[in-house]
């Protein structure tokens, strides 16, 4: 039967049809808003899972990074119980005898600081190069000026055994991070001067390079383990995660604190401390010519 000759739908019938049809429409948008829900439903369920695992790692790293440090434990090689390490001429560093620090060995902080810092073993002995001493914190952004300033004069007198320069890195600054940044920089650089001597300045200089701001987490352990790699120290994985050295770190920080240090940079120069009583209108360059005119 052809189209023209078809019987024609009663309006009842036509009706009914639209009916029908409307009613699957909205079945069909009912099974798909039920879809869409479903799917939307998981999404948030990963999304919650997901940030529930950042959280997760976040507290997890917050809660190594801040955990006690012990009391007592080693020195790294060719680092010494004030907790310097000490530069000579190039990339060689001064070798130190393995020991171990306690920090209930030092006696309670002055209440009041001296008028200058004296610090044990920063005299260099008769004949030998001048001795500058360095009390440093790696999220310091004195320090870092202070380096970027006179790092080179200093190289230079280095090459020229003209003097030595001792760091001795701090946590004096840990509470301007969330994570005692100060502390775990100043381990890891202490676990590359253990395993690779030759390559600890060039780890000093790309802390300070890459130094982060006051106030933030600073930079991980897993970048502080990445810049040993970048300068082509040995791994210090296993030193950074076990916090070999931060029971050093502690011991210097404190020592420190008894000998009177209240800031950072502190710099002395044959156990004379620049920058206060009579060195205090003194240009650093020119304090440190003056001890090695001295020695000659």
């Amino acid at each position: 039967m052809s189209p023209a000759n078809e019987p024609r739908m009663s309006k009842a019938e036509r009706t009914a049809e639209a009916r029908e049809k409307a009613r699957q429409i909205r079945e069909e948008q009912l099974k798909k808003d039920k879809r869409n829900k479903l799917l939307i439903g998981w999404g948030i369920v990963v999304v919650v899972v997901a940030i529930l695992a950042v959280v997760a790692i976040i507290v997890s790293s917050s809660l190594r990074s801040n955990a006690p440090v012990a009391d007592q434990g080693p020195t790294p090689a060719n680092g010494n119980a004030h907790g310097g390490i000490t530069l000579l001429k190039g990339s060689e560093v001064a070798k130190s005898d393995p020991a171990t620090v306690n920090i209930t060995d030092l006696p309670e902080a002055p209440a009041s600081a001296p008028a200058t810092v004296k610090a044990p073993g920063a005299e260099a002995e008769a004949g030998k190069p001048v001795k500058v001493v360095l009390y440093i914190d790696f999220i310091c952004p004195v320090c870092k000026n202070f380096e970027a300033t006179y790092n080179e004069t200093l190289t230079k007198l280095r090459d020229e055994g003209k003097i030595t320069v001792e760091y001795r890195a701090m946590g004096f600054l840990d509470s301007r991070s969330t994570t005692n940044y100060s502390s775990r920089a100043a381990n890891a650089a202490a676990c590359v001067v253990n395993e690779s001597p030759e390559k600890y300045s060039d780890y000093v200089n790309a802390l300070f390079d890459k130094q982060p701001a006051e106030g933030s987490a600073g930079l991980s352990d897993d970048e502080l383990k990445k810049m040993a790699t970048e300068v082509g120290a040995k791994s210090i994985d296993k030193c950074v995660e076990e916090k070999t050295y931060r029971p050093w770190v502690k011991y210097t920080t404190q020592e420190a604190a008894v000998l009177g240090v209240t800031g950072t940079p502190t710099v002395l120069v044959d156990g004379k401390q620049w920058g206060k009583g009579d060195s205090a209108q003194t240009e650093f360059p020119a304090f440190v010519d003056a001890a090695i005119k001295a020695k000659a």
